[in-house]
């Protein structure tokens, strides 16, 4: 989908919409409709025996979405005037019973005021199809297969009953700080609420996210008796849930519901358009205090591995000597890289009570960790207490504390210092995924934020820029062609372009 509001660009437009078509569906056919700027996704959902009976199972709530795509949605639809609901629900069984409908489906609509329009049916199982049998206690699947076998549908419309509120949330492996930018890899650590919610998801620790399928990585829905409470059973289910490894959109979700328009039922298809400063953080925001815990990790773990070593006595952090008043080593032991802030840590001796003082940078951290279960930490943090989760694969820390995830990068600080080199004119991909259309050849003359290659990876094009005005001197891939992650696509030789 593009949205088109001046005829600037429209040929790109148009070519990128059908290319993404293509390549996703095998039909490059486009449709041109009116663009609704402050809608709601409102979709019905329907059961048919193919003999003309059909009957609804009420409605649900899909307006929280980007890039059209749903990541919070809801049953019942709230703020919805009972009339204009009747309406819709009416049109949606009397669309069905014109087309004598056997199966379940969804019927799709976008409302604007009192006004509402067909978008499509989806005559399959939907992804938010759960919120619905929350509230309906209605089996949409075992409907499904009984309506195939002949058995008719699951009931009749007056035993149709909406009780209670539920809401899901879709966690998926993208950055939201980053333009959802998809991210793939190993999960290092899952870890799921183990009660009092819906858990639907197909990975776990180990499994691997490939850029050749969508991105969403499980789905956690709530069910109350109050709207509220459901968005706030929800709020503490993402909380409890981490995955490690790569990037993943649950805080965004947490301060999506946490947004007074969503918890006023205030919305539209482009809130979060509208909110993306709210809901997104920038580089050089972490607290001294999250890299302090997860360096104290790190040379918890370091000890552990070294405890045979005579030179690593149990009261060192390393050599001691000439150091500072506060008992920090006089250089770095450590370099610690997260959300694009680079910090250089000192560490103190071990105290008897376990705690130890941690340099990052500037700062003065007292942390102490205790062990409860499995990666659940007690973590005491200066004036503070407050429990954690913390998991390490290779070079990589993670912390989830109460407030969000955070991913830092640890390196030894002689390694660091021996390996930091100049930033290059390579232009590398950003994941794994496939050429769909390489700009520029050997010689051609770019301004930084030029696109050169365009790429298709989870369903979503990505395009690679130049960083700096200059000339290219070499393309290692073309059309067609899959690349690796950090593969270096094309090489721009930095160079004064004349204006």
């Amino acid at each position: 989908m593009r949205a088109i509001s001046t005829y600037d660009g429209l040929g790109d437009e148009i070519e990128s919409a059908m290319r993404e078509a293509r390549n996703a569906f095998g039909n490059a056919g486009l449709i041109v409709e009116k663009l609704i700027l402050q809608g709601r996704h409102i979709e019905v959902q329907i059961a048919g025996d193919g003999d003309g009976n059909v009957i609804h199972l009420f409605e649900r709530e899909c307006t929280l979405q980007r890039r059209h795509q749903k990541l919070i949605e809801e049953a019942p639809a709230a703020n919805l005037a009972p009339a204009l609901r009747q309406r819709i629900l009416d049109d949606a069984v009397r669309l069905g019973r014109k087309l004598r409908y056997r199966g379940v489906g969804t019927v799709e609509f976008i409302v604007s005021g009192t006004d509402y329009y067909f978008l499509e049916v989806n005559p399959r199982l939907q992804v938010e199809h759960p919120v619905t049998e929350m509230v309906t206690g209605i089996d949409i699947v075992e409907a499904m297969l009984r309506i195939a076998a002949g058995e008719g549908l699951p009931a009749k419309q007056g035993e149709v009953v909406c009780q209670g509120h539920a809401v899901e949330a879709r966690i998926c492996a993208e950055d939201p700080n980053d333009n959802f930018m998809p991210s793939t890899g190993e999960l290092a650590h899952v870890r799921f609420p183990s009660g009092g919610i819906r858990v639907e998801t197909g990975v776990e620790s180990g499994s691997i996210v490939t850029p050749y399928y969508d991105s969403m990585l499980a789905k956690l829905i709530a069910r109350a008796s109050t709207r509220d409470e459901a968005l706030d059973q929800l709020d503490r289910a993402l909380s409890e849930t981490s995955i490690f490894g790569v990037t993943t959109n649950l805080d965004f979700l947490r301060r999506l519901i946490a947004l007074p328009a969503t918890r006023a039922a205030t919305l539209h298809t482009r809130l979060i358009d509208e909110r993306i400063d709210t809901l997104t953080t920038t580089a050089g925001d972490i607290d001294p205090e999250v890299l302090a815990v997860g360096a104290y990790f790190w040379m918890m773990r370091q000890r552990a591995a070294r405890s045979s070593n005579p030179w690593q006595a149990g009261s060192l952090t390393g050599w001691q000597m000439a150091a500072a008043d506060d008992g920090l080593s006089p250089i770095p032991i450590l370099h610690l890289e997260a959300a694009g802030v680079s910090a250089e840590i000192r560490f103190a001796p071990l105290q008897p009570d376990g705690s130890m003082l941690i340099g990052v940078d500037d700062a003065r951290v007292r942390v102490q960790l205790s062990p409860l279960a499995d990666d659940m930490f007690t973590a005491a943090v200066n004036a503070r207490c407050e429990t954690v989760r913390i998991a390490q694969k290779d070079q990589a820390i993670f912390v989830h504390d109460p407030r969000r995830a955070h991913t830092m990068t640890a390196i030894p600080y002689l390694r660091y210092i021996s390996t930091s080199a100049e930033i290059s004119g390579e232009l590398r991909a950003p994941m794994t995924g496939v050429v769909l259309k390489i700009n520029v050849t050997v010689g051609s003359r770019v301004k930084a934020g030029d696109p050169t290659v365009v790429m298709e990876s989870m369903k979503m094009e990505l395009r690679i820029a130049s960083e700096v005005d200059g000339v290219v001197t070499a393309v290692h891939f073309k059309p067609g062609d899959t690349v690796e992650r950090n593969a270096v696509v094309a090489v721009v030789e930095p160079a004064l372009i004349p204006q």
